[in-house]
């Protein structure tokens, strides 16, 4: 499990708040690709697209999409951080499965950050846009009125556990899948098993990669799903 350790960049010393570390690095480099895919790739925008432009407008459309289709289009001006988020997480996750590399979103840290952001984020602007109107999505007010407390509670409990589920899905998803990743390495070590190891290798890798952008996708639309309840009716 040495491949999730967070290490300084430079010596051997403890690891602070300001101490740039691998795991620092990677993030800078997901942001770095964000921005070659979405700002240099497009800086030069023709009629017929090229291949990094074509990447982009794809990316861009998918997202879109996405946003105006489960939260309406009330959610589109919030539509620019949702890409962003797509974006940081597709490519850190993406970025993690290149050799020697470090993955940042097996990270806890990292993704309990985002799934904050989020869920402060949607909690203020449902409060900004409904006031006191907001906390009816804990009223079910459909069922019968003996249960609505009960369900009140249940309401509540589910709500504030989405920064631990929105979180924990992505981080243990990609923990999991580098750590098969290494065992498969090791057993590549062995001259006996080194053939199937290595076609096991190529095997995992590639699901890993269909795994990488499934989780950014997991992970945006449950924004967007969280998102819907800030922007849109409160269900009864």
């Amino acid at each position: 499990m040495d491949q999730f350790i967070v290490k300084p960049l430079f010596g051997d010393g403890p690891v602070h708040w300001y101490t740039p570390t691998n795991a620092t690095l990677w993030l800078m480099l997901a942001v770095a690709a964000v921005g070659f895919v979405m700002v240099i790739g497009t800086s030069r925008r023709a009629v017929v697209p090229g291949r990094s432009q074509s990447i982009a407008e794809v990316l861009y459309g998918f997202v879109h999409d996405m946003v105006e289709d489960v939260t309406g289009h009330a959610g589109i001006k919030y539509f620019p951080y949702v890409l962003t988020l797509f974006m940081f997480v597709f490519f850190a996750n993406v970025l993690g499965l290149i050799p020697m590399s470090f993955s940042p979103t097996s990270q806890i840290a990292t993704t309990v950050t985002l799934a904050l952001l989020v869920f402060f984020g949607v909690t203020l602007i449902g409060l900004a846009r409904k006031g006191v109107g907001f906390l009816s999505m804990f009223w079910v007010s459909s069922a019968p009125l003996a249960l609505r407390p009960i369900l009140a509670i249940i309401e509540v409990i589910s709500y504030f556990i989405r920064p631990v589920s929105h979180s924990v899905r992505l981080a243990g998803a990609m923990l999991a899948g580098h750590a098969v990743l290494k065992v498969f390495a090791g057993f590549a070590a062995a001259t006996v098993v080194a053939p199937l190891a290595f076609a096991g290798m190529v095997g995992i890798y590639a699901l890993e990669l269909l795994v990488a952008a499934v989780q950014a996708y997991v992970f945006t639309i449950l924004t967007c799903v969280y998102l819907k309840d800030a922007v849109g009716d409160a269900h009864h």
